[in-house]
């Protein structure tokens, strides 16, 4: 089931843009806007697993490195 919507007020300098865009991809204005919503709701998803895993990667490879002196010796460098 697809629904509608209208949009109002678009800036005329936004609407030629899609319209240009449209007419070099041969859409319609609305099918172009649609691909432009796709791909906005998939650029903003991200796989919770996905972020899980690199996060304890870093974790893994940060992991014991420095010592505590020597965090603190790096903190203290250059103060007086």
């Amino acid at each position: 089931m697809s629904t509608n919507i209208t949009i109002r007020d678009i800036p005329d300098d936004v609407y030629a843009k899609i319209k240009q865009q449209a007419e070099l991809h041969h859409r319609s204005i609305n099918s172009e806007v649609i691909v432009y919503l796709k791909k906005l709701v998939k650029s903003n998803r991200r796989d919770p697993d996905q972020i899980i895993a690199r996060a304890q990667k870093l974790k893994q490879k940060a992991k014991g490195t420095l010592s505590m002196e020597e965090i603190q010796q790096a903190i203290d460098q250059g103060r007086p």
